[in-house]
């Protein structure tokens, strides 16, 4: 990180500080008028064990996101967003099958608490619910509860998916700071875009060769825990499987201005697979950070473990594609196979050579690829340029 990077952190974090103290003041003297709420974040385990996580917040919810909000709706729910009045230190019940279970928040709000179903999670089904209810602050006569889902792999799925989502399934524009912040701030999940015929591609992962077979499709990014209901309601808008998203924490108190993004995922990633130590992996991401040496750092870690990784070429630079290709070369003597592709199609019809996914599938990711090859961003870029012009 730069010095001019340190200084604004340092600054930033003081300026943090004095917010939650004073954000505490008011707290404790009910000054805020604002109920506490918990937000959960979807978990993932076996039959034998789990795990929930999620975060416990003072205020409303952001509302529901329409495609007809303008861009300065759409700003001040992000800002919202990121302005967040946690609870630190809160304590929260888990009730799970057969048990119950008493965790602690950090100083963020963030919780997670690991478990042991008793019996067991039923393996006929892939999502399983748990109920949690804050225990301290206890305030009003009403309980503050929610609802955590728990992921349950089948036996028989034939390998899982880990992405990564900007610039992989969602165009973000990370390679320019002014069009990610453009369309970051005063966008929302309905004037998000995938990339053509993604969808298709990951639904199609999903359900694998099996008549019933169900693989499942973990997200790991680098954008902030803030943007979880955005990207959860992205996801569900545009028809791509819904799986546990872990995303990263850009508390002023933790990490300001990330610069990198390889530890972060490596501890994700190593989570998941240790989780489930006899399925085999299918990695997705993208040029424009850290992926293609994260990922193949991930094939050196688990031998055999990564059948392949699939990479979406969003640079043009002659450099970094020749480095990938290098990588390419290194991934294939660890016995697995990185992909750069141009588009999703061509990912696509290597999975289908390789039998993980049917030929029919990749008539689907072509068709759907040829609906939506127009990007939506176009005409989303625009609007917000004409908005922000008057």
């Amino acid at each position: 990180m730069a010095d001019w990077q340190k200084g604004i952190a340092r600054f930033l974090d003081r300026v943090d500080t004095k917010l939650d103290e004073q954000r505490r003041r008011l707290n404790a003297t009910g000054g805020t008028g604002k109920a506490a709420r918990i937000d959960t974040y979807r978990g993932f385990g076996t039959p034998e064990r789990g795990f929930v996580r999620g975060r416990v917040l003072r205020g409303s919810p952001v509302p529901a996101a329409d495609a007809a909000d303008s861009v300065w709706a759409n700003l001040a729910s992000m800002v919202q967003r990121f302005e967040s009045d946690e609870v630190p230190h809160a304590r929260i019940r888990v009730v799970f099958a057969g048990g119950e279970q008493t965790v602690k928040a950090d100083e963020e709000g963030y919780f997670e608490c690991h478990f042991e179903p008793r019996p067991a999670f039923a393996p006929n089904a892939i999502w399983h619910e748990v109920v949690l209810e804050l225990v301290e602050p206890r305030e009003g006569a009403e309980p503050v509860r929610a609802l955590g889902h728990v992921l349950v792999p089948p036996a028989a799925s034939a390998f899982g998916v880990i992405s990564d989502l900007d610039d992989t399934v969602i165009r973000t524009g990370v390679t320019s700071k002014l069009r990610m912040a453009r369309t970051v701030l005063f966008g929302n999940a309905h004037t998000r875009v995938p990339f053509a015929g993604v969808g298709a591609f990951y639904r199609a992962l999903q359900h694998g060769t099996g008549a019933a077979s169900f693989n499942p499709v973990f997200y790991v990014s680098s954008s902030p825990w803030n943007l979880h209901d955005l990207l959860d309601d992205f996801l569900s808008l545009q028809k791509i499987p819904l799986g546990p998203l872990t995303l990263r924490d850009w508390g002023l108190s933790g990490e300001v201005l990330p610069t990198s993004n390889e530890e972060h995922k490596m501890r994700a990633i190593r989570r998941i697979m240790d989780t489930f130590p006899a399925l085999p992996f299918i990695l997705v991401g993208d040029t424009s950070q850290e992926d293609p040496e994260i990922y193949a750092r991930v094939v050196k870690e688990y031998p055999r473990r990564v059948s392949a990784v699939y990479i979406r070429n969003v640079e043009a630079r002659p450099e970094r594609v020749a480095a990938i290709r290098a990588l390419a070369g290194e991934v294939e003597k660890a016995g697995s196979a990185l992909v750069l592709a141009d588009d999703t199609l061509a990912a696509a019809e290597h999975a289908a050579s390789r039998g993980w996914i049917t030929p029919d599938a990749v008539a689907e990711v072509r068709a759907e690829a040829e609906r939506n090859h127009q990007p939506r961003a176009t005409a989303a870029g625009e609007a917000v340029n004409e908005e922000l012009s008057t």
